[in-house]
C-alpha cells in the first residue's frame, strides 16, 4: 500500500493555523494579536506576500497591521481614492480577487498604482461580521504570476482562521474599555454629588442650584464639572473664577 507523500507546505500551514488558535487574550493586545495574523499569513503564503488588516468604523478605513510596508502604501492608496479591492472586502463582506492588477480595469488607477509597486494580485477577505467591527485581510501577491488556485484557497482557510482571534480581541478590548469609561463615569457622578449635598447643606440650596453652580465655575475656569467638584469636597472652598 502506497502512503501519500508528505506536503511540508501543508504542515507549515496547519501549524499557523494551531498558533492562531493558541493566541492568548492575556499574552496579547490587539495590535500584536494583528501582527502576529499578519506575520503568519505572509509565512504560509506563496506568491512572496505582503498582508495587512483593514478595520472599517464610523466610516473610516484604517490599517491596524501590516507585514510589510507595501500592504500600507496600498491600503493608504485605497482610502485615498475611496475604493479598492480591500475596503470594497470589508464593507460588502464579499471575497474580492485582483488577480492580474496589469489587466484590471475596476477600482479607477488602483490597480495600475499597485503594478507600478511591484504588486501583480490582490485577494482581500472580509472578516465575518461582529458587532462594532467589519473588516478584511488583504493579501497582495508580488508573484510573477497571477494567483493561482491553492493560493486563493490557503489565503480563503487562512482568513477564516485568523478572523477569530482577531475579532475576539477587538471585541475585548472594547468591552475593557467601555468598562474604563463608564467606572470613571460613576466615579464622576459619585464625587459631583458629594459637591452638590455639601453646597445644599451649606447655603441650603436646591440640588440644581448647586449644580449650576458647579457648573458655571466649571466654564469661567475651563475646568471638568468632576474636578471642581473633586477640589471642593477635599478642601470645603471653591476655585475662584
Amino acid at each position: 500500500m502506497t502512503r501519500p507523500t508528505p506536503d511540508p507546505d501543508a504542515d507549515l500551514v496547519q501549524l499557523a493555523f494551531d498558533e492562531l488558535g493558541r493566541l492568548s487574550f492575556a499574552e496579547h493586545s490587539l495590535e500584536s494579536v494583528l501582527q502576529r495574523v499578519t506575520d503568519l499569513a505572509a509565512r504560509v503564503l506563496s506568491g512572496d506576500p505582503a498582508i495587512s488588516v483593514t478595520i472599517v468604523a464610523d466610516g473610516r478605513s484604517s490599517t491596524v497591521a501590516a507585514s510589510d510596508p507595501l500592504a500600507l502604501d496600498l491600503d493608504l492608496v485605497q482610502y485615498a481614492q475611496g475604493s479598492g479591492p480591500c475596503m470594497e472586502a470589508a464593507t460588502t463582506g464579499a471575497v474580492v480577487e485582483l488577480l492580474d492588477t496589469a489587466a484590471e480595469q475596476r477600482w479607477g488607477p488602483f490597480p495600475q498604482a499597485a503594478a507600478e509597486r511591484g504588486c501583480r494580485g490582490v485577494l482581500s477577505f472580509p472578516l465575518p461580521p461582529q458587532e462594532l467591527i467589519t473588516g478584511g485581510l488583504n493579501v497582495y501577491a508580488r508573484t510573477s504570476r497571477p494567483l493561482d488556485e491553492q493560493t486563493r484557497r490557503t489565503a480563503a482557510r487562512f482568513a477564516a482562521y485568523a478572523v477569530v482571534p482577531v475579532s475576539n480581541m477587538y471585541l475585548y478590548e472594547t468591552a475593557v474599555g467601555r468598562a474604563e469609561h463608564l467606572r470613571a463615569a460613576l466615579d464622576s457622578r459619585a464625587v459631583i454629588d458629594q459637591a452638590k449635598g455639601i453646597l445644599m447643606e451649606r447655603y441650603k440650596w436646591p440640588a440644581d442650584r448647586a449644580f449650576s453652580a458647579l457648573a458655571e465655575l466649571s466654564m469661567e475656569t475651563n475646568r471638568k464639572v468632576r474636578d471642581i467638584a473633586e477640589q471642593f469636597v477635599q478642601t470645603g472652598e471653591l476655585p475662584s473664577a
